[in-house]
């Protein structure tokens, strides 16, 4: 049986933990090589290490190119699409969140998190549009979070950047399309990640009462959701934020 992403090269960033990491591991379950991207050497290689040590003949590495610097982004990705001939996917999931409040939010702290979510976005995403317009095929994929939909009651930096995301998204879409282009994000909810397994039960459980599925979502739930968008079975679905938090909308 054919798997869903056979012989496709993707990279991802932030594949080091949580969302990346399980998003890494269901590419490479579905027939990709995966080139994934941590902000440090060693956090990459210690990934790499783990997803070898669960399927040793799994076809991955890491780089770990500064996302904020177009030119370190270029190079790195130069030299993927030179090693493999093509890039067929990105996932742009590195990302940073805080919860501030504005009234103590500093220009620096503001300017930390679009760097990283919007800026290190673009950085990838042009790096990229050279190769796949080469090709004339390709998949953007992007973190986006149910945030980006509505808000949040502090920490203004991080939902302004995933509406930023969204707002990219629709237009690289637009924009991308007549190249053979995909461009699509995914918008979890609230997920079982390293940072949620140190909240207090008592303070998840309201959480889970307000969703009609009645769990907190899995880094997995996620995963599922890239590897859907990046195969052939989402050919003819772009510009999409796909919500994936067990919620109903009208």
């Amino acid at each position: 049986m054919m798997k869903q992403l056979e012989n496709k090269i993707a990279i991802v960033t932030g594949g080091t933990r949580g969302i990346g990491f399980s998003t890494v591991g269901a590419f490479l379950k579905e027939g990709a090589t995966v080139i994934l991207c941590g902000s440090r050497p060693e956090s990459a290689e210690k990934a790499v290490e783990a997803l070898k040590a669960q399927a040793p003949d799994a076809k991955v590495e890491g780089i770990s190119p500064k996302l904020g610097d177009y030119e370190s982004v270029k190079t790195a990705f130069d030299a993927v699409a030179e090693k493999y001939g093509r890039i067929d996917i990105l996932v742009n999931n590195a990302g940073m969140s805080d919860a501030t409040p504005f009234a103590e939010y500093t220009p620096e702290q503001f300017q930390k998190v679009m760097d990283l979510n919007v800026n290190g976005m673009f950085n990838c995403t042009r790096a990229v549009v050279d190769h796949m317009t080469k090709q004339g095929s390709g998949v953007i994929l992007n973190t986006s979070s149910m945030v980006s939909i509505c808000g949040q009651p502090s920490g203004v930096g991080y939902p302004t950047s995933k509406f930023a995301v969204n707002g990219m998204t629709v237009s690289l879409a637009r924009e991308l399309g007549p190249k053979g282009i995909r461009v699509n994000a995914v918008a979890p909810g609230i997920t079982m990640t390293d940072m949620m397994k140190a909240v207090p039960e008592k303070v998840i459980a309201p959480l889970i009462a307000q969703i009609p599925l009645r769990r907190i979502g899995q880094p997995e739930d996620i995963a599922n959701a890239f590897v859907f968008l990046a195969s052939e079975k989402a050919s003819y679905i772009t510009g999409v934020v796909l919500s994936v938090d067990g919620m109903v909308r009208t």
